[in-house]
């Protein structure tokens, strides 16, 4: 396959095969970014057209500094943010700062399949799911979370904790037998 510069060079040009070949490249992991964000698989697609719109639109300002993927990455998400305080889903939660020291077992989440925790996070709150998806899954820190969502350091904490504690009651009722048969902690 040609390599990222010829093609991103005649993606700017313009060229409908080259943006083609960078659609078929990054589709696929791009959907799965999106649709963590999304409330369905519509949405996703949604978010994933309407990102590699914007992907094109400025692909002249990629300065091959890190990953061509990464950078799609994050139009993804940022394309999927908008969307949500479009739509006004992000309501206040209160700060609650004693989940700060509370430790759980993550035994059992790591015995399931993928495909059973991202059902259970994406049935999480909007406001909780996206903190979780940004903390765990993006790696950016409570004050990288803050200044994208607008909330305080705490607040992001105390969301990242009350999801993680969602997520295990999730899980000890959807996958008690893991614990009972195994002997996991939730």
């Amino acid at each position: 396959m040609e390599d990222f510069k010829t093609i991103i060079s005649e993606c700017i040009a313009g060229n409908p095969k080259a943006q083609a070949k960078l659609y078929q490249q990054f589709a696929p992991k791009m959907f799965g970014v999106c649709l963590r964000y999304a409330k369905d698989a519509t949405e996703a697609e949604d978010n994933l057209q309407e990102g590699f719109i914007k992907v094109f639109s400025n692909l002249n300002a990629f300065r091959n500094d890190g990953s061509l993927e990464g950078w799609i990455r994050r139009i993804m998400i940022n394309v999927s943010l908008e969307k949500i305080r479009k739509q006004h889903l992000l309501y206040p939660v209160e700060d609650v700062s004693i989940y700060d020291s509370v430790n759980f077992s993550d035994d059992v989440v790591a015995k399931m399949a993928a495909e059973d925790l991202m059902k259970l996070i994406q049935e999480l709150p909007p406001r909780y799911r996206l903190v979780f998806n940004l903390y765990v899954i993006e790696g950016m820190s409570h004050q990288e979370i803050a200044e994208e969502m607008s909330i305080t350091q705490g607040t992001s904490k105390s969301n990242l904790a009350r999801a993680r504690e969602i997520l295990k009651k999730k899980v000890v009722e959807n996958f008690g037998e893991l614990n009972a048969h195994n002997n996991y902690t939730a």
